[in-house]
């Protein structure tokens, strides 16, 4: 294992912030793999899961089973483990700025196209490493002017090139659940078995450019820019991008953590990054859906929430998920799902005002369009 400092834009006199990443494995040989945690730095079961992972491929590493370069990134968001306020932290967005830390990260397809159009051929590894080299340049090119744009671009710097990106995150109260690219489903399907995610959620453009996207639209876009421009040459999805969502904000302890490390270190052994027979693929709980097809429960009015239903549930249309009861009225109104599926997720908040989302059900069947993503 060896360690990197990466120092981040200093935004005053006489502070600074860096990101550590600790490598295993050597460059170059087989496949590229980036894992981060806590982008939203107040999401901790990622930060516990990065741990145990740095234990397990110290290990391996030592044994010379890694057959690719693995990147950890235990804490990928310093600034915002560093927003407290009355003893709450604030990691989800930057306070200088309002932004969510997981969104409006650099868009590369039409520069990118831009650059390789004349040079895409009929080898489609060749095409990857030339677009690789391409995303390189445009990233290179790019100035950072504030400390959020620095840690955007240095994780970003990291990864681009992956092979395999998880982001490791996780809702407020929930079953674990995966996001990732339409067209990366089959490459994700082993990730999901291991892991025993409850809802794998699928889209092509969720909106506000996530991290995950970041790394793996641009190959798909690129596929349609070179259909779109009259070129028939392949180009491959060469990036499987995946939040990871670990359950609920207070999922934090060690027996979680172990059993999703070692779910993620079989997934590696399934792909080849690391050596050893994966075990047998788990069954999928549930099949994907697309992230278009996710319901959203809202509160009809203000009041005390009680769930009737617990995430990981299997819903048929018009079951109940939650009493919201106002004490004061004696109002008793029952939400429930209208188009059944999977509830992956639910508010950790016990009491709801007006149109507060309360949960969130996976149907199959897509019914939504525009920004996909909560803020």
């Amino acid at each position: 294992m060896h360690v990197r400092h990466h120092p981040l834009l200093s935004p005053s006199l006489g502070t600074q912030r860096a990101l550590t990443s600790f490598h295993f494995g050597q460059s170059g040989q087989g496949e590229k793999v980036h894992i981060q945690a806590s982008l939203h730095a107040d999401e901790l079961p990622g930060m516990l899961v990065a741990w145990h992972l740095k234990q397990r491929l110290r290990l391996l590493e030592d044994e010379g089973a890694i057959r690719g370069e693995i990147t950890v990134l235990p804490v990928a968001n310093p600034i915002g483990l560093n927003q407290n306020q009355n003893g709450r932290l604030l990691g989800r967005f930057e306070l200088l700025s309002g932004q969510n830390f997981n969104r409006h990260y650099l868009p590369m397809a039409e520069p990118v196209f831009a650059a390789v159009r004349g040079q895409l051929g009929p080898d489609a590894s060749a095409n990857t490493r030339l677009i690789r080299e391409a995303m390189r340049n445009v990233l290179l090119q790019h100035r950072p002017q504030t400390e959020l744009q620095s840690l955007r671009h240095t994780l970003h710097s990291l990864a681009f090139d992956a092979d395999i990106m998880l982001d490791l995150h996780c809702d407020s109260r929930a079953d674990l659940h995966l996001y990732t690219g339409t067209p990366l489903w089959d490459q994700c399907e082993p990730l999901s078995r291991y892991l025993g995610a409850c809802a794998s959620l699928l889209a092509e453009d969720s909106g506000d450019q996530p991290f995950d996207e970041a790394c793996s639209q641009p190959w798909w876009q690129l596929r349609d820019l070179a259909a779109q421009s009259g070129l028939s040459v392949p180009i491959e999805m060469a990036c499987l991008a995946v939040t990871v969502e670990l359950r609920g904000e207070w999922d934090v302890n060690h027996e979680y953590a172990a059993r999703d490390a070692e779910g993620i270190i079989h997934f590696l052994q399934h792909r080849g990054v690391i050596a050893g027979d994966a075990p047998e693929l788990p069954p999928l709980r549930h099949p994907a859906t697309p992230l278009a097809g996710s319901e959203d429960l809202l509160a009809p009015h203000a009041g005390v929430v009680v769930y009737r239903a617990e995430p990981g549930s299997l819903l048929s249309p018009g079951d109940l998920v939650a009493d919201v009861i106002d004490p004061e009225h004696d109002v008793v109104s029952q939400v429930c799902t209208q188009r059944g599926g999977v509830l992956y997720a639910t508010s950790d908040r016990p009491y709801a005002t007006a149109g507060l989302g309360i949960a969130r059900v996976a149907g199959d069947t897509a019914f939504k369009s525009g920004k996909l993503l909560t803020a």
